[in-house]
């Protein structure tokens, strides 16, 4: 079920409507039995991954957290681990290693025809999956207790808003609200709202706008020379953030309305200096978590230079391959990696020759702002990309020829893009994206309504999938 359709604003109707007048026992029944019935949507077969995990999970968080004995509670965390991994390795990268081997094996006249057979992406395995994992891996660390409510954990696992393309949340922070009666504050549901509207306004009108030439760019990219190149992955860039980020916003508006805060997931990205600041900004529940239970035990910072390199580089390719099993995702983790270390290895002597040059900071700000979105553009090139080869095509037709620039496609994100920067730039001087941009309750409301316009004129109103539902 996707929340840009009419099937969606029904079921939230009519879910919320019972949500509001029930009882906080009775709401959890109901957000449980509401949360299935919208994975189900879409194959209820998969129903039984997120009930198995649910069951794994919750069995082993109160094994770890009963055991005394260090090497019962590792043979505890291994089976949740091993579990989560395995199911999701399964249906994520199967389908990819078995066309491989294939490839692998045709040269000596074998096949693996046995092995290549068409496995279903569940939606949202890998957010779900990574929930699960960092609860019991805070339980073993002991910086989290086990629920010992079953409803309330099943909950935690499947909650509706963010189960397909999250935020990733932690236990710490969505159990007690789950656990805990809901008081639905006004602050709440004015938030919640806003943030609705924005999200829609993200979806519909800047990433449904920019789909079809992004589209066009990576089905053809022999088809696109010059500037139009260039153009495309400004639509990539501005269509997968409307995308995702307009996915976030209706997610965190629809729980701030059942008085359940998500975390911020998005803090205005193409605002980014630099890799760091940019991982930051984008996709923060995910950045975080890779963080906290990938490069710190890898030993993060620690160990030296080439140790932390190392780190970095293994944290952003599996970050890459998280995405899905592809060569274009490996090298999108790789590029991403690489530029953390050169960042990181240039950082100083770089900004003494930049400091030589007695520019103003806004100056150099807004320089390293537009120097930094183009090469997040590269990378949106590896990502969008189908074939690696493609990502080699449109780098020599960029150079190569020089063509009349499509005017449609040039209008489209100079519109659409510009209201994205124009937002943007609004949300950047404030510290949380629940504090509101205008300061008056008259302008507040003349900017709910042109966004309403905005929606109304400019939105693109078919049922399209986010595109972090693949993931």
């Amino acid at each position: 079920m996707l929340f840009n359709s009419l099937e969606f604003i029904l079921f939230f109707i009519v879910v919320y409507g019972l949500y509001i007048v029930l009882k906080h026992r009775y709401q959890n029944v109901l957000l449980l039995l509401a949360s299935y019935f919208f994975y189900g949507w879409w194959d209820w077969r998969f129903l039984s991954l997120i009930a198995a995990s649910t069951i794994i999970d919750y069995t082993c968080g109160l094994k770890i957290a009963a055991e005394t004995d260090r090497w019962r509670r590792r043979l505890w965390l291994t089976v949740s681990v091993i579990s989560n991994l395995g199911i999701l390795g399964f249906f994520k990268y199967f389908n990819f290693f078995a066309e491989n081997l294939d490839r692998v094996l045709g040269p000596i006249g074998l096949s693996a025809d046995w092995a290549v057979v068409t496995i279903l992406l569940p939606m949202g395995i890998s957010f779900y999956t990574f929930q699960t994992m960092s609860y019991t891996i805070d339980i073993y660390r002991g910086s989290l207790k086990p629920t010992k409510n079953f409803l309330t954990f099943a909950v935690f696992v499947s909650y509706f808003p963010q189960l397909v393309a999250g935020p990733i949340e932690r236990a710490k922070k969505l159990l007690p609200q789950i656990e805990q009666p809901r008081n639905i504050r006004y602050q709440q549901i004015r938030d919640g709202f806003r943030l609705i509207l924005l999200g829609y306004v993200l979806k519909l009108v800047i990433a449904e706008n920019m789909a079809p030439f992004t589209k066009a760019l990576f089905n053809s990219p022999e088809d696109f020379h010059g500037l139009n190149v260039l153009l495309g992955l400004y639509a990539a860039a501005f269509q997968i953030y409307g995308d995702f980020a307009g996915y976030t916003n209706i997610a965190r508006g629809i729980s701030k309305l059942m008085g359940i805060e998500l975390m911020r997931n998005f803090n205005q990205p193409y605002f980014a200096v630099s890799p760091s600041d940019f991982w930051g900004r984008w996709h923060i529940s995910l950045s975080t978590w890779l963080r906290d239970y990938l490069y710190i035990p890898l030993g993060g910072n620690r160990g030296g230079k080439a140790m932390m390199y190392r780190n970095l580089m293994i944290t952003m390719v599996l970050g890459g391959l998280w995405h899905g099993a592809a060569l274009t995702f490996l090298a999108w983790g790789l590029f991403h990696g690489t530029i953390l270390i050169l960042y990181r290895q240039f950082e100083v002597p770089v900004s003494a020759m930049i400091r030589k040059l007695k520019l103003p900071d806004l100056v150099l700000h807004a320089a390293a702002v537009i120097f930094f979105f183009h090469i997040t553009c590269f990378g949106w090139l590896l990502f969008f990309s189908q074939r690696l080869i493609h990502v080699k095509v449109l780098c020599l037709n960029l150079f190569k020829h020089v063509e009349p620039i499509d005017v449609t496609l040039a209008l489209t994100v100079l519109l659409f893009g510009g209201l994205v920067v124009v937002l943007d730039t609004m949300r950047e001087r404030h510290a949380t994206d629940e504090e509101p941009l205008l300061a008056t309750r008259s302008a507040r409301l003349a900017s709910y309504c042109a966004a309403i316009a905005i929606l109304m004129l400019f939105g693109v109103f078919r049922s399209s999938e986010f595109i972090y539902f693949q993931f």
